[in-house]
Order: C-alpha cells, then structure tokens, then sequence
C-alpha cells in the first residue's frame, strides 16, 4: 500500500483496505451494494457471518451514526467490536499501533482527522483497514448514500445528484461514487471552495468511463434543476470553527431551502448525512419534508457497511 492521495486502480484485483472510495473496483461496489439489500431484508440470516471475528474501533473526531452503526453492525453480524482511545500515533508510533492491531484483530475501523493516518495504517497492518472518515473522505457515507438512491428510484444509472454547499470529504466521496456508478454529479460551491484538484481529477476520469456528467458551478439553482436528489452538509465542519462566521458569510446564498428544492423534479428526495444545522445549510421545511430521506441514509449506514464488513473480512 502507498499513501498517495489517489492510487492508481488500473492493476488492482481485490480490495485488502478501504482507505478511499476507490479502493473497491466498480463491480465490487455494485456487489455490495446487492449484499447490503440482502444484509437488510434478512438480518438473521447473516447473525454469526463474524462469528469469533475482532474488529477495533478508533475514532479521533466524535460521532454518533458512525461509531454506533459500526459497533451495531459488528455485534449484529456476531463479531466483537473493541474500541480504542485518543490521537492515534500520539502515544506511540503509529506504525506500532498498527503492529500491535494486527495481531489482535481481524480489521480495523479508523475515523481520523487526516487522511495520512488512515493510508499508514493500511500501510503498517496486515489486517484490512476501513475509512469511517478523514479530511478528505467519507466512502461509508457514500455507498449509504447511494444505495438509498436505489431503494427510492432503482436503477442509477442516468440520475442526477446535486451537491450544495462546502466541498469537503462527504462531497468528494459522492462525486468519486456516483459518477462511477453513472450518476450525472453537479455540484454548486462559492469560489474558493472548490474540490481537492486529485479528487476532481479522478472523478472526471471514471465519469469519462461511466459516460456520467460532471457539473461544478457557483450556482445552486444550476446544480439543482432537474435532480432526482439534492443534497447538502454543514458548511463548517469539525476542526473549521474558527472559519465559522466567514463561512457563514460565504455560503449565505448556498441554503437548500424550499424555493431552491423546487427546482428539483417533483419526486426528487433531499439528502444530507447528519448532523444538519436546521436554519442554516437547509430550512426546516425541507428536512421534515415528506420527501426528505435523511433517516433513511442514517438508518442504512448500518446495512451498508455490515456488506462492507462482510466483504473485507
């Protein structure tokens, strides 16, 4: 494993870590996203598929639906989820912490603040690691995402998603994903808050394979008309709070509100991955819409990655 931003997917045959979104080949996606089906309509099923198995858990940022949907979903597939503590790498070299995971566990979880600490876990451990968010990616959401399009809508292929606000991990995990899968991707974001250039650079090349479109734009009425799902996250996230006020100032004309959601397709769903700041990135009126679906993408982060879990271990 090398820690470059983007690896190169060409020679790759099976996924041993799922540091990225494009860790897992475009058939591979497409089978997990056919096992979280199986996964959710017959759970008991699948009750010992991690029977014996050990997965540690580390998260260096707080989290509600990803901790517990991976800790649920361990205990629901009949492995054992241990969790361990603090900045990883900051007591000890991370290269040992990794050392010493591998002869523990059968995987690891890892949700940290930069991207790099995830690649050198993979790197040093010989036991598949799993992104449950960096700085620069939020894959687990994305299949969720995803495959919440396909329980509303089908196939996905020829859809639209449209992306409002920061380009941060969550949006660059959506565009890697979705114009994979076929998904038209827009995304509306002021000047200045543009996608990682390695990240739109990768998106542009398989949505070049995928015949997917790829729309960046400042302008939110632009990216949402026409979309069968529009979506939206927080304009500050975890460790930009002192650039709050300034982006509040930036994204003022970024709200999902439901003038802008209007220029939708009338049975497009709204999405967000949670936690929202009701007033500020979307209105309250879209949220509790009936077409909001943002509790159907919380509830099937569990089911995506118990697949996910199943095909790594």
């Amino acid at each position: 494993m090398t820690p470059a931003l983007i690896p190169d997917q060409i020679t790759r045959v099976v996924a041993t870590d799922f540091t990225r979104d494009l860790d897992l080949l475009d058939d591979e996606v497409l089978k997990l996203l056919d096992s979280a089906r199986e996964v959710k309509s017959a759970p008991k099923r699948y009750g010992q598929a991690l029977a014996g198995k050990s997965i540690a858990i580390f998260f260096e940022k707080p989290s509600l639906r990803t901790r517990l949907t991976f800790e649920l979903g361990i205990q629901q597939l009949g492995g054992i989820a241990v969790s361990g503590e603090g900045t990883i790498g900051e007591r000890e070299p991370l290269e040992d912490v990794a050392r010493n995971l591998d002869r523990w566990v059968n995987a690891i979880v890892a949700r940290t603040f930069a991207q790099r600490t995830v690649d050198e876990l993979a790197r040093w451990s010989r036991v598949p690691v799993i992104n449950a968010l960096t700085d620069l990616y939020h894959p687990c959401q994305a299949l969720a995402d995803v495959f919440t399009m396909s329980e509303r809508f089908g196939d996905l292929r020829g859809l639209k998603l449209a992306f409002v606000g920061d380009s941060n991990n969550v949006s660059h995990s959506l565009m890697l994903t979705a114009t994979r899968l076929g998904i038209n991707f827009s995304m509306a974001s002021p000047k200045g808050y543009e996608p990682h250039p390695d990240v739109l650079a990768s998106a542009r090349s398989v949505a070049a394979v995928s015949g997917a479109n790829l729309v960046l734009t400042t302008s939110p009425e632009e990216a949402v008309a026409g979309a069968n799902a529009v979506y939206t996250d927080v304009w500050t996230s975890m460790g930009q709070e002192s650039e709050q006020e300034q982006r509040r100032r930036d994204f003022a004309g970024y709200q999902v509100n439901e003038k802008l959601f209007s220029q939708a397709r009338a049975d497009a769903i709204f999405l967000h991955c949670l936690p929202a700041k009701r007033g500020q990135e979307v209105t309250e009126g879209v949220i509790e819409c009936p077409r909001s679906a943002v509790f159907d993408q919380a509830e099937n982060r569990l089911h995506v990655q118990k697949a996910l879990l199943l095909m790594m271990i």
